[in-house]
């Protein structure tokens, strides 16, 4: 389905929708969620109606420092509202859109500065959608305009900042193919287009989301594009570097296989992407799927029936346990059922958790946002209808997961770096390890955030803080990088015994001269010592540690 038809689609229905519920308000009058599951509960009613209507809640969610939920919807004053709500339901207002600001927005990602970024897919200067900045208060900055052909427009998810950084983000629509682009934005104010699809046989096309990968590459679908002997432009999975290279990784063939992907990727805790399909998948009503960095795809799930939930189009979410959680939407090709929420496992066992309601022959409640997992163990999302208003819920579902700390658009590091966390229950005292190395340097910013120096001698692990007797923990370990600074001296023959200078050289399991195996001895965290192999020839010396690879710049010369 073509976004904009599904943009404005999402929209009529919601507000059709809202025009057949009248004898069942009082019923769901605290819940657009029934009590048909017990750990699901309606927290927050949104408002319709006049100047302060907040209608329509949609995209993802973003848990901020303070540790509420802030987010967007799609109406209500005039262009929709940011909005923060905590975890109890205590619902504040933070801006009011209009239409410079952008219209049909696509949710909020934390940045690494503490403001939320995202995205309207039309509105702005230029009409064609925009890149906006928000304070945690409300003031909210627009970034780009984007501008069609040679730019890019109508993007369908906000950006993501990366281990370097950098924004990078998509747009469905324009960027000179007029088949969707990848484009950057880095902190200063730069604004450029990485990468424009190209669609057909050889290219995917109509990109979503992007997600970046441990391999350091950002990964996406395209819900267009590519071809293969059993399905022509299904579309596929693409990576593409942070430089611009861009690589078709898979191709979707139709038939038991799924087709057009209608969301973004995850990565899974054992290396692995998971994502969804909308099309196809046996019964034409989706799937799930599991793709290996190599591109080698499994099917986890074929849906089969529209009664339990179908054509799923939105991001997973994985548990502290490896579990997936997600939402099949079942609204697809002019028609509704029953959306449902569901988790499955990564070997493919699939369990029912949840059916939304039906009121009035329309699947009332709308499920347009990911299950956002938060550091209390808690999953929180809205509903884009539904609730005692019929314009929207904020909801909870409860899980078996204890709280957690999660690290702020990071998963590596090198020695010196600054990395953000998000908990609770921190205090001064609190203690931050990596590997279980201390972090000496470290800022508080109220019970719920911390900013920690990775000190020298941290390990490649699990990243804790401890406050009291409390230990929290993140679900992922945290790669320190290596990095090779110097080596003295530059030359000699075979045997020479060659200082190596870096950081994070601390779990050095492998040096290489020209790649060639030497014997080696770590001496701390910032020194090696290694004796050129024979067989070493003139070229550039490697450390390898259990965090990764660091090559020095210059070549160590064999005499």
């Amino acid at each position: 389905m073509n976004p904009l038809r599904r943009k404005n689609k999402v929209k009529s229905r919601a507000a059709a929708f809202a025009l057949t519920v009248f004898t069942l308000v009082a019923l769901f009058s605290r819940a657009a969620i029934p009590a048909q599951a017990q750990n699901v509960n309606t927290l927050y009613n949104f408002v319709g109606g006049g100047t302060g209507a907040q209608i329509y809640p949609n995209g993802i969610m973003a848990q901020g420092r303070d540790g509420q939920f802030y987010g967007v919807t799609q109406g209500g004053a005039s262009k929709g509202i940011v909005y923060k709500v905590s975890s109890t339901g205590v619902f504040t207002v933070l801006h009011a859109m209009t239409q410079s600001d952008g219209v049909s927005c696509n949710g909020l990602v934390l940045g690494n500065d503490g403001n939320f970024y995202g995205t309207c897919y039309s509105g702005g200067a230029n009409s064609f959608g925009t890149l906006f900045k928000v304070t945690p208060t409300g003031a909210l900055t627009v970034l780009h305009n984007f501008a069609a052909v040679a730019d890019g427009c109508s993007p369908l998810a906000p950006p993501i900042q990366a281990t370097d950084g950098n924004f990078y983000g998509t747009t469905y629509f324009c960027g000179g193919t007029e088949l969707g682009s990848v484009y950057k934005y880095t902190p200063a104010g730069v604004f450029s287009i990485l990468y424009n699809f190209k669609g057909g046989s050889s290219d995917l096309q109509n990109p979503h989301g992007l997600v970046q990968g441990s391999d350091g590459n950002l990964w996406g679908m395209g819900d267009q594009g590519g071809q293969t002997s059993t399905c022509g432009g299904c579309g596929g999975v693409f990576k593409i570097t942070p430089a611009g290279k861009e690589t078709v990784v898979y191709t979707f063939q139709g038939g038991t296989d799924g087709q057009n992907p209608y969301t973004s990727l995850i990565q899974g805790s054992d290396g692995n992407f998971y994502g969804t399909t909308e099309g196809s998948g046996g019964s034409n009503l989706g799937t799930v799927f599991q793709l290996t960095a190599k591109g080698v795809e499994t099917v986890l799930h074929n849906y089969s029936t529209q009664a339990q939930g179908a054509f799923p189009r939105l991001p997973l979410t994985q548990g502290p346990d490896g579990l997936l959680y997600g939402i099949a939407t079942d609204c697809a090709g002019g028609g509704c059922a029953q959306a449902g929420l569901f988790d499955i496992t990564t070997k493919g066992v699939y369990t029912n958790l949840y059916l939304y309601p039906i009121i009035g022959g329309n699947n009332n409640s709308l499920p347009y946002s990911p299950l956002l997992l938060s550091t209390d163990g808690t999953f929180y999302s809205v509903t884009e209808g539904g609730g005692s208003n019929q314009v929207g819920s904020f909801y909870s579902l409860g899980t078996k997961y204890a709280p957690f700390i999660s690290l702020v658009n990071v998963r590596s590091g090198m020695i010196g770096a600054k990395v953000g966390i998000l908990g609770q229950g921190f205090s001064s005292s609190s203690v931050v390890k990596f590997g279980g190395t201390v972090a000496t340097a470290k800022q508080l910013t109220g019970s719920t955030f911390i900013l920690a120096t990775v000190p020298s001698g941290a390990l490649t692990g699990k990243v804790t803080v401890t406050t009291g007797s409390t230990t929290l923990s993140t679900i992922s370990s945290y790669r320190v990088m290596p990095v090779v600074s110097g080596f003295s001296p530059s030359s000699g023959p075979v045997g020479t015994a060659v200082t190596i200078s870096g950081t994070g050289l601390t779990q050095a399991t492998k040096v290489t001269f020209n790649n060639v195996a030497a014997s080696f001895t770590v001496n701390s965290d910032s020194k090696i010592t290694a004796n050129v192999p024979t067989g070493a020839t003139t070229g550039k010396i490697t450390v390898t540690t259990a965090g990764g690879s660091a090559t020095g710049s210059q070549n160590f010369t064999v005499n």
